[in-house]
């Protein structure tokens, strides 16, 4: 990567330095950055502000001696052509662009390093909806990332079937009349849910059928078990297929039931068993219950008056019924190949593998890391999880268990009041709610999508407009920072220029055009001929190189950091300063070496987008 090299290159004449002036360098990161205005150089460097204090000399002197040494050594072999001091303190480095074409820059692998990457894992119990949607967009985004940086990656989809949402729709299935017309199960599914909970709250009497209904579905026998069964299966198909045209794919498919019925959760008791902090209480609001105590000084985040929140985590209820924690850890424990147990493997679909009874043994699990994609509401029970490992000594593993966590997506008010919900109280959002009915299907979404799409289009010879509409979605999911709660708006969801998945096809193939234009008469650079730069770029060009020139550093910093958007704000911007590039430098007239040279860059930021846009799952077209 570029900005190694320059870090090696500064770090060498740093040492340098101290070491003309008799003290010891103790080696740090050095800070580096692309400064706002190109006057300042491509890249600039602080650390001679940072050292004026050990070297105890004036920061315009010590940046004068590093930038010295950087000539002494030959300005990292030629890869800058101008370093220069400024102030404070400041040293400015101009790359040698010509130089920088020549050289190849990549990232560094993590050879034999698997990272097993859990996300979506939507309750088996009815249709997606757009919440669901940001998580698998989130997860398949940080997988092509890791894949693209050098890692082996495994990705799972943990199927809650022994959950109270699954539960609940058994029960309407069981008990509440429902008729309509539906094309998908997990749409009918969706209304009987959001039925059996109104049920509950008109005959409280109904709940005590959830109880009886989570009790035979992890026992494994009877009607109701089968029954659950099929809901699940036929409901995540039916997601797999969804998000299939999202360009989502998993692994594997691990099945909450596999967890239970297979003994990995008594292995995992047996293992906390022998630990103080596992212990079963004889005495008040949790007695009968089998808890895992606290790291003292700690404070549960959330509701403390939930069984879900206690500051003593239940992980087996008084009835005998395991809470979602306990299978969670015993699952953690075989994903990082601790339990001396492992699941028989099926294929649930082409090239898609499901744990279950009966099947093939192959080499799922045993990670390095672990990567859980959850929201925000759910960071306590994954600070608990990362605490069962503590407290079996597996410091190591629990050090490499990663939540990405993120903002929940809520509804606009004009969003709301168009799915019929009361917006009088004038609120900023509202929460979408299964047990409701109130959110925005995955699939309804689409449609909305599409029809916009296929509406404001005058040529329809480019891509399928429903492409394009899961292109958009899925960008507009991604471009926010993980914090940040999405206010879901249909009108903004549905706008094909800006920030957009769109605007980014829309210039890939914009460049395409060029570079054919160029191919047909001859003007594409053969390979091994030297580029001919201008001696100065315009500074449309410039500007351009400087921004391609930080492609890596920007994929290095998104898989360390786990934070899709920052490859959304780097390839906006990068379609941004082509456009830019494209009105304002006549690529295809001019002199022939001006026209090669453009010709040349245009390739450069077609392919680097290209990049961009396969770690973010959008297509690349040749036309729109």
């Amino acid at each position: 990567m570029l900005s190694s090299i320059i870090r090696e290159s500064l770090n060498q004449s740093v040492y340098n330095v101290c070491d003309t002036l008799g003290v010891a360098y103790s080696s740090g990161p050095i800070p580096i950055q692309q400064p706002a205005s190109l006057e300042h150089g491509d890249y600039s460097t602080s650390i001679a502000l940072q050292l004026a204090k050990t070297l105890r000399k004036a920061p315009m002197v010590i940046a004068e001696l590093i930038a010295a040494e950087l000539e002494q050594q030959g300005n990292a072999a030629g890869l800058f052509s101008k370093v220069e001091v400024a102030a404070p303190g400041f040293i400015n480095l101009s790359i040698h662009w010509p130089e920088w074409a020549k050289r190849s820059f990549d990232l560094p692998t993590s050879l034999g390093e698997k990272v097993v990457v859990e996300h979506t894992s939507i309750n088996p119990n009815k249709a997606a909806h757009i919440g669901h949607l940001r998580n698998s967009c989130i997860g398949d985004t940080l997988v092509r990332i890791l894949r693209r940086t050098g890692k082996q990656v495994e990705v799972h989809n943990y199927v809650d079937d022994l959950g109270n949402q699954l539960a609940d729709t058994v029960v309407g299935l069981q008990n509440i009349p429902l008729e309509g017309d539906y094309v998908r199960f997990g749409d009918y599914c969706w209304d009987v849910y959001s039925q059996v909970n109104k049920a509950y709250a008109l005959e409280p009497e109904m709940i005590a059928k959830r109880s009886d209904t989570l009790h035979a579905l992890e026992e494994g026998r009877g009607n109701t078990a089968w029954l659950g069964n099929l809901v699940a299966e036929r409901i995540v198909r039916e997601h797999v297929e969804e998000m299939k045209g999202f360009g989502i794919n998993y692994d594997l498919l691990v099945w909450e039931s596999s967890i239970v019925r297979e003994g990995f959760w008594s292995a995992a008791f047996d293992l906390l068993s022998q630990t103080p902090a596992f212990v079963q209480e004889t005495e008040g609001k949790l007695a009968g219950c089998w808890v895992l105590k606290q790291n003292s000084g700690e404070t549960p985040t959330g509701d403390a008056e939930s069984d879900e929140y206690h500051a003593d985590k239940v992980l087996v209820r008084s009835n005998g019924i395991l809470t979602y924690t306990a299978k969670d850890i015993a699952y953690h424990l075989w994903k990082f190949g601790l339990l001396e147990k492992d699941f028989s493997y099926s294929e649930f679909s082409a090239g898609l593998w499901t744990t279950g009874m009966t099947g093939h043994t192959l080499p799922y699990g045993k990670a390095n890391a672990v990567i859980n994609v959850i929201d925000n509401r759910q960071e306590y029970p994954q600070q608990m999880v990362k605490q069962a490992l503590q407290v079996l000594g597996y410091n190591e593993q629990a050090g490499k268990l990663h939540h990405v966590s993120y903002g929940v997506v809520s509804l606009s008010p004009a969003s709301a009041a168009e799915l019929g919900i009361d917006v009088s109280d004038g609120k900023g959002s509202y929460a979408m709610s299964g047990r409701q009915g109130i959110g925005v299907k995955v699939t309804d979404l689409i449609t909305l999508m599409e029809s916009t799409i296929e509406e404001s289009r005058s040529d329809k010879s480019g891509l399928d407009s429903r492409i394009i509409a899961h292109a958009a979605i899925r960008y507009y999911l991604l471009r926010f920072n993980l914090g940040t709660e999405i206010v879901f708006d249909f009108r903004q969801a549905t706008e094909i220029s800006g920030n957009t998945g769109v605007y980014l096809m829309y210039t890939f193939a914009r460049a395409g055009s060029v570079l054919s234009k160029a191919e047909a008469a001859g003007m594409l650079q053969e390979p091994g001929i030297p580029v001919p730069f201008p001696g100065t770029p315009e500074a449309a060009e410039a500007a351009l190189l400087r921004h391609l020139s930080a492609w890596m550093d920007t994929l290095q910093e998104a898989g360390q950091s786990l934070a899709p958007n920052l490859i959304c704000t780097y390839a906006h911007t990068l379609a941004t300063l082509f456009n830019n590039f494209y009105s304002l430098c006549p690529i295809l007239k001019g002199e022939a070496d001006s026209m090669r040279f453009r010709v040349w860059l245009t390739g450069k930021f077609q392919t680097t987008l290209g990049d961009a846009l396969n770690v973010l799952g959008l297509p690349a077209p040749s036309r729109m």
